[in-house]
């Protein structure tokens, strides 16, 4: 998750001297890339084994007690309160570790280093791989090859962390919480934990329902230390949360609290792309005395659920302070103003259009791969730009919400065109979707809401088929194609149809997997900062 201190995406690319590293994860099991078992993420037999973890840091000397750390569990949102509460804490000068995943370009993004934020150097990266792989291997036999990728990046963040002496680390969890390889921070060295939201995503490994999320997500709360909500939440789910923490004497402050104001004002531009002018305004006097006004904010993050991200990093940001931190207002305002991520409601420039051969469209990048984050991405949309015609290219992985995700696509206006198709998840094809049984899944959607579409493909490539001069009548047309250059030619193709209209946007989501093949084909010489 590569957090940006401007506006301006910063592409990286792994080196020849990344090799060997990269060769050694590839090497171990991969869950990002083959999928997580059932019941992988609770609290009981067949969940991950944290006393395995536990053993390996114990190895390297427990380098996570060695920090304190801002610990962060969600369905969404974590990446990006990830970055604002990074940023307000660079801001204010504090050397930051920030732990995040997947990666959009580079696994160096995994782990950002210092005061400038940037990702981990390979050099860095190398010279400790090396010194410890010797240990790695001795682990690797005791635990009988079960050690994971995850739990081997995430021992490596933390001896960095732990190495390079920083103020403080900011630690996405993967799955869940309570079995999460991160989830062995001690209530010692935590000085808060945030859950962002509870929704439906991973539910066989994480026990079948939304209670046994929340359940799974509550694990990281610790003895006596804050813990900071996102939401909103249903009650039930929120019940389940605030149960756990008042069982460990946790004090608890929602961001979603009825005391809280947070609003969007405007959407307007600033250098050279969309941004929102919002109102953030914090007032908590249950538990803990927290408050903080920040008007007229301006976010390069759109939509409402980034909005609500915002707030859930700025309570966050007021219970360090309430610790003893020094944070001032003007820092957590800077903070959140200089934070963007890529692949996150980001928009390409003429330039980079034009690198994908479509020079003036206006093309949409968003990793949105839930109903929730469709939902939250079509809302976007319609905020920035209420009137616009949609073209959308979708790839997803095959344990998605497929039919939940093109319902809330399609139950938005002016949506004239879906090309669907496929995308390497991890750099593996076990988790992929194909085109066609993506198709089938948007057929189903479309029926079960009465949205009429068109999904013969010759219909697109006839200029004088019906399909070409009924777009006006709102049917939507779905295609599927085998690599981006076709979904783009054909995305604009079908939106190039109405003359003497606008051209319309092309939305690329459906997983950071494709956004992040998108981005590949920008780092071109020119491109790279």
């Amino acid at each position: 998750m590569l957090t940006l201190s401007s506006a301006k995406p910063v592409l990286l690319r792994e080196g020849p001297e990344m090799k060997e590293f990269v060769d050694y994860l590839d090497s171990l099991k991969n869950y990002e890339k083959w999928g997580v078992p059932r019941g992988a993420g609770t609290d009981s037999c067949q969940g991950f084994d944290l006393g395995r973890m536990r053993r390996l840091m114990e190895r390297f000397g427990n380098p996570q007690s060695k920090f304190k750390a801002v610990h962060i569990a969600g369905t969404k949102g974590k990446g990006s309160t990830a970055a604002f509460i990074s940023n307000i804490l660079r801001t204010e000068g504090y050397s930051v570790g920030c732990y995040t995943s997947p990666h959009i370009q580079t696994i160096r993004e995994r782990i950002l280093l210092g005061r400038s934020g940037d990702p981990v150097p390979a050099k860095i990266l190398n010279c400790l791989f090396r010194r410890i792989k010797q240990n790695l291997d001795q682990a690797m036999s005791e635990e009988n090859g079960c050690l994971s990728h995850f739990e081997v990046f995430t021992a490596i963040a933390f001896i960095l962390f732990a190495e390079e002496k920083v103020d403080i680390a900011v630690i996405e969890a993967g799955l869940g919480g309570a079995r999460d390889a991160t989830n062995i921070i001690s209530p010692s060295g935590l000085a808060a934990s945030v859950i962002t939201t509870v929704g439906e995503e991973h539910l066989a490994a994480l026990g079948g329902s939304l209670e046994t999320i929340a359940v799974a997500k509550s694990g990281i709360i610790k003895q006596g230390r804050p813990l900071v909500l996102g939401g909103p939440f249903l009650p039930h789910i929120e019940h389940i949360i605030r149960h756990r923490a008042a069982s460990l004497d946790s004090p608890v402050v929602s961001a979603s609290d009825a005391g809280n104001r947070c609003s969007i004002r405007s959407i307007g531009m600033l250098d050279g792309r969309p941004c929102q002018s919002c109102d953030i305004a914090i007032k908590v006097e249950k538990d803990l005395e927290l408050s903080c006004d920040l008007l007229d904010l301006k976010l390069h993050l759109l939509g409402s659920h980034q909005l609500q991200n915002a707030a859930t990093a700025t309570c966050v940001a007021l219970c360090l302070r309430n610790l003893g931190w020094r944070i001032s207002d003007k820092s957590i305002r800077a903070g959140l103003e200089h934070t963007c991520l890529l692949g996150r409601s980001q928009f390409l420039t003429n330039e980079e259009a034009g690198v994908l051969g479509l020079t003036g469209a206006t093309i949409l990048l968003d990793g949105a791969h839930t109903k929730e984050s469709a939902k939250a991405l079509m809302n976007t949309i319609r905020m920035a730009y209420p009137e616009a015609r949609l073209g959308f290219i979708v790839a997803m992985a095959s344990d998605k919400d497929h039919v939940g995700f093109a319902k809330e696509i399609l139950s938005g206006e002016h949506v004239e065109a879906v090309v669907l198709t496929e995308a390497v998840i991890a750099g593996g094809v076990t988790r992929m979707t194909s085109a066609e049984c993506l198709k089938d899944s948007w057929i189903r959607a479309s029926e079960e809401l009465g949205v009429e579409t068109v999904h013969d493909a010759e219909l697109i490539e006839d200029e004088t088929a019906p399909c070409a001069r009924d777009l006006h009548d709102h049917r939507t047309v779905l295609a599927t194609e085998g690599c981006l250059e076709s979904c783009l030619r054909t995305t604009e193709k079908i939106l190039r149809r109405n003359k003497g209209v606008e051209r319309g946007i092309i939305v690329i989501t459906g997983s950071l997997h494709i956004v992040s093949s998108v981005i590949a084909r920008l780092g071109g010489e020119g491109y790279l900062q």
